[in-house]
């Protein structure tokens, strides 16, 4: 088997902020496999936050395209990667790719259902409170139905109050990014609760998530940085009601639908999220999207072009189609 790894840049259609910082554009890693006279290729975004980047992503993978050019007894499978690569960005992209080979092969369309159209959230980035409020405006006329809040440490209830006034009848779920940990928790929560929030994702650093055990919220908690794999789930229980599974985190598809099975055996709700991409990253995530509680794919909505033959986005859903296979 052949493996070409590749970097590209997509601008933002606009700059991105979140708590972490603006971005202007995102750098994403894609990773296409030769095998006799069929390809297919995946797409993975490298994330900082859990000590990745273009060159580590590409190392890794290259490590893994000289060891199999070599032969070294490794034909590459899925089951084979989950031990051979940790959970991230690297293993996503080469995991995905491998799923895509297996459709080719066994499959005119891959084996699982998938509704036609699914409804997903649109992203309001930071900025000021009425240009917070602008934004979900211009997003709901545009047909969204659920909108997802960037937030950090500032000015929270009033850049919310501002969103809520400006577009009262969408639900809205909050994204801290781990902005919240030094703020009081109780009394935040209780001022949010009759904004008809939906649902409030990792709120405390992921190393404080204990804490979240004594502290009530009348708004359920979803765990994102906290939950990569299903070998997180057992320390979840009691801080957070639904877990964010993200092909990155998770280090692909294989992983994802273990730790679906895995959060739903513990009682919890499932969001499929995504680390900004294209359109060939996010279709990896609709056979998840497809029976999730709350799906959050907009990635290629955000960007200033997407590739070719993409999703369709239509009044917030994403009109899937046939996948591409190639």
């Amino acid at each position: 088997m052949k493996i070409t790894v590749q970097h590209e840049r997509f601008p933002f259609a606009r700059p991105f902020t979140i708590s972490r910082g603006t971005r202007t554009h995102q750098d994403v890693v894609t990773v296409t496999l030769y095998e006799g006279n069929r390809c297919a290729s995946a797409e993975c975004t490298p994330y900082p936050r859990y000590g990745e980047s273009v060159e580590s992503v590409e190392s890794v993978i290259r490590q893994i395209e000289q060891i199999s050019a070599r032969g070294h007894n490794l034909t590459l499978n899925r089951q084979q990667l989950q031990s051979l690569l940790p959970a991230g960005a690297a293993r996503n992209a080469l995991d995905c790719a491998l799923w895509r080979l297996e459709w080719q092969s066994h499959f005119p369309s891959p084996a699982f259902e998938i509704a036609p159209a699914i409804a997903t959230a649109m992203t309001v980035s930071i900025d000021t409170a009425d240009v917070m409020a602008s934004q979900a405006v211009e997003l709901a006329e545009n047909g969204a139905t659920l909108l997802k809040i960037k937030l950090d440490a500032e000015a929270v209830i009033e850049r919310v109050s501002a969103i809520r006034k400006a577009v009262p009848d969408i639900p809205l779920i909050l994204d801290a990014n781990e902005a919240w940990g030094d703020l009081p928790l109780s009394p935040l929560f209780d001022a949010l609760a009759p904004l008809n929030i939906k649902m409030i994702e990792q709120p405390v650093p992921a190393e404080q998530a204990s804490l979240l055990k004594g502290i009530p919220h009348p708004i359920p908690l979803c765990a994102d940085e906290s939950c990569h794999t299903s070998q997180d789930i057992a320390a979840l229980t009691g801080c957070f009601e639904m877990v964010n599974i993200k092909l990155d985190k998770t280090g692909g598809l294989t992983e994802a639908l273990k730790l679906e099975q895995t959060a739903r055996a513990a009682g919890f709700d499932i969001m499929v999220g995504c680390m900004v991409g294209t359109s060939l990253a996010m279709e990896m995530a609709l056979p998840l999207a497809s029976r999730a509680s709350i799906v959050d794919l907009d990635g290629p909505v955000l960007l200033g072009y997407d590739r070719p033959r993409g999703l369709r986005y239509q009044n917030g859903m994403i009109l899937t189609g046939p996948m591409n296979t190639d």
